[in-house]
């Protein structure tokens, strides 16, 4: 008992680290949620095997907990195929008098049961006709249309492919090991066909994504490094992934959010000013010079992102004593406290709100700042970070007049971070084509994951229609978000 309980408090101080680290960490070193479970899972291993050696000895305590898991587990969904299994007693003789026992009622569980992903063989045939009088006729139904044409995969097979290299960040190398264990041959040279052709077939649907995020009024912007093989020089070059986002949640907004990355070779203020041509609006993004590019032709105002501003005096702070960095920690904590107390209000409360209470606190920041800065040298980490913030403060101040702005730009930078698990995983692209295939792909996959779309289910069902015909003129139809009005309305 004496360890389980101690088990149960280190599981407690470890949970509540690593909230208070997710919760109040910077933003750059924060925990994602996917990071947290990470720390956590192991602890909870430790607790289960103690609770397990504790039943063990207690069959009482053995009793009590498993009455508890059945308060607790839930209902298991109603879509789910069920396998019953009638457990029924020997004989229907009463045992005192040898009468016959009659039925008054049963008692019902369930269990979550799994069956390990099989291959299976899917046959057509098609049959040939002729006719015995005529010599030359020959009749026979056409073939089904295939993403790949005289290859082995069913469109459901190449998705589980790209499901399985996108979205859950598994190399193409490790899922052909997979694969090998179930007697299954498929080099990796082939499952890259299999994903070049599906990307290939994707693309214009992701086009038509990034085109509508871009007639919305306003949008996040990101990028994130992109390691790709360079084989003229046996190194990796480094390009860039873009990230678009719209994400109108926080306000109400009516538009469904979305998110659409396009691959760039470099990082040149070219490649956003091309992929948001016909975009008329508020951007909200960090300090990228290419951004400021984008802005001075008019059509874009910028707002900056209040998170890289903390996250530079945060680096201050944490290196030793940095009193005028740690004041300014101070006085950006009650900006976001307002934030979390307006997050879901209509546009014009939310502005209202941030009149009163933000407003004053931003007013007197800045003259703050101007004063720390005028006392020390400008050479300093400090002054640079000051810099950063008064150089940025039109764009930072942005959000005080308009509802629909976020105080900073975390919403892109979480879209970013599966990008960067695949990244670790599989360590570089091997082409620039390949980084474009692994762009189109995560844009669908991504959306279907910010609207709650199952991305296998999406996938599979755009790849079939595509195969089978669906007009270019039709994109629209094909888009997660059409997915998702459908799935719905079906269910209803």
């Amino acid at each position: 008992m004496v360890l389980a309980e101690r088990a149960e408090s280190e599981r407690l101080r470890q949970i509540i680290a690593a909230l208070q680290r997710h919760r109040f960490g910077r933003r750059a070193e924060s925990l994602p949620i996917e990071q947290l479970q990470l720390a956590l899972e192991d602890v909870e291993q430790v607790e289960a095997a103690s609770e397990a050696e504790a039943e063990e000895k207690s069959p009482d305590q053995r009793k009590v907990r498993a009455a508890t898991r059945r308060r607790n587990r839930g209902a298991l969904p109603a879509h789910l195929p069920r396998i019953e299994t009638l457990v029924d007693i020997e004989s229907t003789v009463c045992p005192c008098c040898s009468g016959t026992l009659h039925r008054i009622g049963e008692d019902v569980s369930e269990r979550l049961d799994i069956i390990p992903a099989q291959f299976r063989v899917l046959v057509t045939r098609r049959p040939k006709y002729a006719c015995r009088t005529c010599q030359d006729v020959v009749i026979q139904a056409p073939a089904p249309a295939r993403l790949i044409e005289g290859g082995l995969p069913t469109e459901a097979t190449v998705t589980q492919v790209l499901i399985a290299k996108y979205a859950d960040h598994l190399p193409l190398y490790r899922q052909a090991q997979i694969y090998a264990r179930q007697g299954i041959a498929l080099d990796r040279s082939t499952l890259a066909d299999w994903v070049g052709r599906a990307a290939f077939l994707l693309k214009p649907v992701r086009d038509r994504l990034l085109d509508k995020l871009k007639t919305s009024t306003k949008l996040f912007a990101d990028e994130t490094t992109c390691p790709v093989l360079d084989p003229g020089r046996g190194v990796t070059k480094t390009g860039q992934l873009f990230a678009y986002v719209r994400d109108d949640r926080p306000w109400g907004g009516g538009d469904p959010p979305g998110v659409a990355y396009v691959y760039a070779p470099d990082r040149k203020a070219e490649r956003p000013i091309a992929h948001l041509a016909g975009f008329h609006g508020i951007l909200q993004v960090d300090g990228y010079a290419g951004y400021k590019v984008l802005a001075g032709k008019g059509d874009v105002r910028l707002a900056f992102c209040w998170s890289h501003v903390r996250r530079k005096f945060y680096d201050l702070a944490q290196s030793g004593p940095a009193p005028i960095a740690s004041e300014a920690l101070l006085r950006i904590a009650p900006l976001y406290r307002i934030e979390d107390d307006i997050r879901g209000l209509p546009p014009e409360e939310r502005r209202a709100e941030r009149q009163e209470r933000t407003r004053p606190l931003i007013d007197a920041l800045e003259p703050w700042l101007r004063e720390k800065l005028s006392l020390i040298s400008q050479k300093t980490k400090l002054a640079e970070a000051i810099h950063y913030a008064l150089s940025r403060w039109a764009g930072l101040c942005l959000f005080l007049d308009d509802g629909r702005v976020e105080i900073d730009n975390n919403t892109v930078e979480r879209s970013i971070r599966p990008l960067a698990l695949t990244r670790k995983n599989a360590l570089f692209a091997g082409s620039d084509g390949g980084a474009e295939h692994w762009a189109v792909i995560a844009s669908l996959i991504e959306t279907c994951k910010l609207i709650g779309v199952e991305p296998y289910a999406y996938l599979n069902d755009v790849i079939t229609r595509i195969v089978a015909g669906h007009p270019q003129t039709g994109l629209d139809d094909l888009l997660p978000w059409a997915y998702a009005a459908a799935s719905i309305k079906a269910v209803a």
